[in-house]
């Protein structure tokens, strides 16, 4: 059991200069200096380091943008976008925090605004039903 647990608190890491095409799925946290070209999905924070480039989706937990992002990116916590942050693209998030100086291109939905439309929706469609009945 002892090392299921040291697995899933370990951190995957790309290098600086190596570049990924292809997409990553992965458990745990994961930190990215090089480039991705592809989707990544992870259970864990992501940290996209100041040399770090993903050109795809990102779906996390958490996550600290240091470098650039071009591509949708949900998180299901917390976002921070730091500084030297340059995301374009969509984000769907609980929370978001934005140094000043980050650029982002792209609309923001909160999970909780999510949330409600698909419970109204939902509603209506009931209320639509009835009525037909």
């Amino acid at each position: 059991m002892a090392k299921f647990a040291e697995m899933e608190s370990s951190i995957n890491t790309i290098a600086k200069g190596t570049t990924i095409k292809g997409g990553i799925t992965a458990v745990g946290d994961f930190r990215l200096d090089g480039t991705l070209e592809g989707n990544i999905t992870l259970n864990g924070k992501l940290v996209v380091g100041e040399s770090g480039f993903i050109k795809g989706n990102v779906v996390c937990q958490n996550a600290n943008i240091i470098g650039g992002v071009e591509g949708n990116i949900s998180v299901k916590e917390l976002l921070s976008l730091n500084s030297t942050a340059n995301v374009k693209g969509d984000i769907l998030i609980n929370r978001l925090s934005i140094e000043p100086g980050a650029t982002f291109t792209g609309s923001c939905r909160m999970l909780d605004e999510v949330r409600r439309e698909n419970e109204m929706r939902a509603n209506e469609q009931q209320v639509d039903e009835a009525v037909e009945q």
